[in-house]
């Protein structure tokens, strides 16, 4: 028993490390491919051009409508989940009966599982048309569209991580909380939940990351198009989708190679702000909470 334990305790910090190397690796990876960019073209050019002409002669790389269009259908999207997400894992994990809770819980983790491209044809059948006519535009493959999209991708994670952050709450709290008088409702949005939120801000982290970093879906149904967005409703282009529609054509070792691999590091420090700035808000609430 002893030696098994040993051998446990052994290799259980190896695998912590091949995970660090692997990060470690992607991240050296991808800043090796991505930093000879900016001796052609500085990084503030780069950061703030205004336009993405790869074909041109020479070629012209300005990355802030590609910014822009990420930072509009990320927002967006969760607006949309963040409330739906949060409210239906409070429904799951402290209203819902046994028999409610056993059959939505399945299909919520199963909406997590079906595949990007299956979201994005949903995207472009169902809801380009039904936006079309709604909204009365020209098009119906724009930021909208793929906000709707991606907070539908969104909302089982942070669903499933944030009921099982409420779920952890002590009932020792909330018998407290009832022994005082309070409701049923009282005690869920002034004991559990406060309580719950350092995990529910790892819930909302991961679900940026998704909505962020998806790649299939937003490349069907955005619209692809390189321009700075001045409305929800217009065609946009975000970082992974151009990332993902560019890689084939763009040579090894190019210009256009190099400036793909920078909109990766782009994506790279907007989801490490997002987590920084989650990290601090659930150590605030940890506290408080402790």
């Amino acid at each position: 028993m002893k030696k098994k334990r040993a051998i446990i305790e052994y290799f259980l910090p190896v695998f912590a490390y091949i995970a660090l190397i692997a990060l470690l690796g992607i991240i050296i990876t991808i800043f090796t491919e991505a930093l000879p960019l900016f001796k052609t073209i500085p990084f503030l050019e780069f950061l703030t051009g205004r336009e993405w002409r790869p074909t041109y002669n020479p070629p012209i790389f300005g990355a802030f409508p590609l910014i822009v269009a990420s930072l509009f259908v990320t927002i967006f999207s969760m607006i949309i989940a963040v409330p739906i997400g949060v409210a239906t894992s409070i429904y799951l994990s402290k209203l819902s009966g046994g028999f409610i809770r056993e059959f939505l819980k399945p299909i919520v983790e199963l909406l997590s599982s079906i595949p990007s491209v299956v979201y994005g044809f949903f995207g472009v059948v169902f809801l380009s048309p039904l936006i079309k006519d709604l909204f009365n535009l020209p098009f119906g493959l724009n930021g909208f569209n793929a906000s709707i999209i991606l907070a539908f991708m969104a909302i089982p994670t942070i669903t499933s991580i944030a009921e099982d952050a409420i779920s952890s709450v002590p009932v020792d709290l909330e018998q407290a909380s009832y022994g005082l008088g309070a409701s049923r409702l009282e005690t869920i949005f002034h004991i559990v939940i406060p309580a719950a939120l350092p995990g529910i801000f790892t819930a909302i982290s991961l679900g940026f990351g998704r909505a962020i970093g998806e790649t299939m879906a937003v490349l069907m149904v955005a619209g692809g198009a390189i321009a700075i967005p001045t409305s929800l409703f217009d065609p946009m282009r975000p970082l992974p989708a151009a990332i993902a529609a560019e890689m084939a054509e763009a040579p090894v070792g190019g210009l256009h190679y190099r400036a793909l691999f920078s909109l990766a590091i782009l994506l790279l420090v907007f989801i490490l702000f997002f987590n920084l700035i989650a990290e601090y808000f659930r150590n605030k609430f940890t506290f408080k909470g402790s």
